[in-house]
């Protein structure tokens, strides 16, 4: 497995903020959070669930962004 950066939407924030990342990516295209977020962050999937991500453009230019959940953490 391969670390890149991807991007995870930060929730009640009241704007949009994305938290950049390093995360697993797997074979088939899915990444895996970090196991934990920063402390006082709640992020839009949880940590340590695995993700598929799409290209947005956001501030840093084009990067990927979790987009769906595909499994939640398993201990």
């Amino acid at each position: 497995m391969v670390l890149r950066t991807i991007y995870i939407a930060l929730i009640d924030e009241g704007v949009d903020v994305w938290r950049p990342v390093e995360a697993r990516e797997d074979i088939d295209g899915t990444f895996r959070l970090p196991d934990q977020a920063p402390a006082g962050e709640l992020w839009q999937f949880p940590p340590g669930s695995i993700v598929r991500c799409e290209p947005r453009k956001l501030a840093d230019g084009e990067v990927l962004v979790a987009a769906e959940i595909v499994a939640e953490q398993i201990e």
